[in-house]
């Protein structure tokens, strides 16, 4: 995953007494994005739950619109990227988007609040609400990430694995106590009952817009003090006002496409994009409106051909050999990187899911919410972030480092371990076992130990190779992976088998689930219409032509996924080294 707290004089004098000071502006960098990343966790944590209990939207659904919705979150860094390079700059672009955020948070909270008077408007309001989050991520991600960046000069640059590192760990506070606070509100159970307050989800929602007018009011506050270059003039300022200064010696200061590279780039998106259309939902029209095939038909394919038609479009305008092999670079790591988020993005969906219906998740005689169980990733990411910090430094000294794909292969091959170690855990659980909630803990562990490996490496590398005239186009490029892998993970989300309480609902109608989904039997229109109004299966999923009947097929399916991606990724590596010229 990417707070006041951290604006404290410790966290700088732990740096310093390591010899390798960071600038201030680093911790007013990382705890502005820890309010954002409150307020964008909190929410996370909340919306599958909120969009299948009261709005009554079925779980394949509500899993392909939450991949939809985190993948669109990150495409729209393209846009607010290119923008601020062009027009507006970092500064504003951070401004707008926490803005937008935190509208886009109350606009959930008035839904949450109204969906019992009227369901059908509140549901409108929430696709507003989604749209205007999604906007505001756009402005605000890819600017923040490319301004600590701009933090260090040319001669520092070495510092960068180390200072991404620092400031993830600094961001998942804020996961941790969004994913802590908007669950303990929102997501609340009767004790004796275990029914579901559906009501309490607005509470959820309001922190979350909270968290992120105090993260967009901090900024605005110390930007003009802290968020400076070490000779002290303003980073990330309207781009008009850049000087020779802010680049590279030898580096074009604006990036120039052509008129004939801009037209390539429009007809390869919209090939692509019906291409892509034709691939996941068998057609090039648009005669499908159910919700799940809308947004797998037109946003995934969108983002998929938005990604390749810009690849093409800033290689065009690449200058030399070199600087097109580091961009290259970037986009090859980008394409492995997207089978890590389509795992790790498991957590808002199918993991969710399973913590809420078939997980034991009684801690010391308190049962932990199912939405809050993510938050063992925001804990351990600042338990570990700084050790990681340090090994990578002291590996550096010793001249030992990983080259960077390679870390990133290390965080692939994680994320594979913590999948077959939960599939052989939930092998044997039937249809009414419950998961101990610990493998759910070591899961997150490892998953966390990887993602340390892989995300705050994957920004630093943009950082290193990225030319300056684009960098922000390029950091909204990078994160076009993670849209592509939340995408895949909303796909490979509604692949998720039936669950205990799927089995139990089906009794309470008077048949065996088991028996429908093996085919056995064949349900009346009565039954068929009770399945439908109780959201349960009338058949298993299928995955490139393979039927998944149970929870241990379809974590394999990550671990298959994952663990040949982190094959390939490791094994090309030390040519993806020499590619890059000399940056480490």
């Amino acid at each position: 995953m990417d707070n006041i707290e951290a604006l404290s004089p410790k966290p700088d004098e732990f740096v310093e007494n390591k010899n390798s000071r960071h600038p201030k502006g680093l911790w007013v960098l990382f705890g502005t994005e820890m309010w954002e990343r409150f307020n964008f966790y909190g929410m996370r944590a909340l919306l599958t739950l909120f969009m299948v209990n009261s709005l009554l939207i079925k779980e394949a659904d509500a899993a392909i619109i939450y991949g939809g919705f985190l993948a669109l979150c990150y495409l729209t860094p393209l846009l607010g990227g290119f923008i601020a390079d062009k027009y507006i700059g970092n500064r504003n672009a951070i401004l707008i988007g926490g803005s937008l955020m935190a509208i886009g948070q109350f606009l959930l909270f008035i839904s949450a609040s109204t969906f019992s008077a009227d369901l059908g408007s509140s549901k409108m309001v929430m696709w507003l609400a989604l749209f205007v989050i999604i906007f505001g991520n756009g402005f605000f991600k890819p600017n923040i990430s490319s301004m600590v960046g701009s933090l260090y000069p040319k001669q520092e640059k070495s510092k960068l694995d180390s200072a991404f590192t620092i400031f993830y760990m600094g961001i998942n506070i804020g996961a941790f106590l969004g994913q802590f606070i908007c669950p303990y509100l929102g997501d609340v159970k009767d004790a004796a009952t275990g029914v579901r307050d559906i009501f309490a989800f607005k509470w959820g929602f309001l922190a979350a817009s909270i968290a992120m007018v105090i993260g967009t009011v901090t900024f605005f506050i110390l930007k003009n003090k802290y968020v400076v270059n070490p000779e002290g003039r303003p980073i990330g300022g309207l781009p008009k006002n850049n000087t020779s200064e802010d680049f590279e010696e030898g580096e074009t200061q604006t990036a120039k496409f052509s008129g004939t590279a801009l037209g390539i780039t429009g007809f390869l998106f919209v090939a692509l994009f019906f291409a892509f259309r034709y691939l996941l939902v068998g057609e090039f029209g648009f005669k499908a409106v159910e919700m799940g095939q809308l947004i797998k038909g037109i946003i995934y394919p969108f983002i998929y051909a938005a990604g390749i038609s810009l690849a093409f479009l800033i290689m065009s305008s690449a200058e030399n050999k070199i600087e097109r092999q580091r961009i290259w670079v970037i986009y090859i790591v980008s394409f492995f990187i997207i089978f890590f988020w389509a795992a790790f993005e498991q957590a808002g969906s199918s993991l969710t899911f399973i913590a809420d219906n078939q997980t034991d998740r009684n801690i010391f005689g308190w049962n932990m919410p199912p939405s809050m169980v993510q938050i063992f990733n925001g804990i351990f990411v600042v338990l570990l972030a700084v050790p990681f910090s340090l090994t990578w430094d002291k590996l550096r000294t010793k001249g030992r480092e990983p080259v960077s794909p390679f870390k990133q292969a290390m965080g692939l091959a994680l994320i594979a371990l913590s999948y077959f170690i939960i599939a052989h855990n939930v092998k044997d659980l039937g249809n009414s076992g419950l998961l101990a909630i610990k493998w759910l803990m070591l899961l997150y562990f490892i998953q966390t130990c990887g993602e340390l490996c892989l995300s705050p490496i994957g920004l630093s590398l943009v950082g290193k190779l990225a030319p300056k005239r684009f960098a922000s186009l390029l950091y909204g490029v990078f994160f076009i992976s993670n849209a592509a892998g939340y995408a895949l993970a909303g796909s490979l989300g509604a692949l998720i088998p039936a669950t205990g309480d799927k089995f139990t609902k089906a009794q309470e109608i008077g048949v065996n689930l088991q028996d429908v989904l093996d085919k056995k039997v064949t349900l009346t229109a009565e039954q068929t219409a009770a399945f439908e109004k109780a959201q349960l299966p009338l058949h298993n999923p299928t995955f490139a032509g393979f039927e998944i009947h149970n929870l241990f097929e379809f974590f394999m399916v990550f671990v298959v996924l994952c663990g040949i991606a982190a094959v390939i990724l490791g094994l090309i590596s030390p040519i993806l080294k020499k590619m890059m010229h000399g940056v480490k």
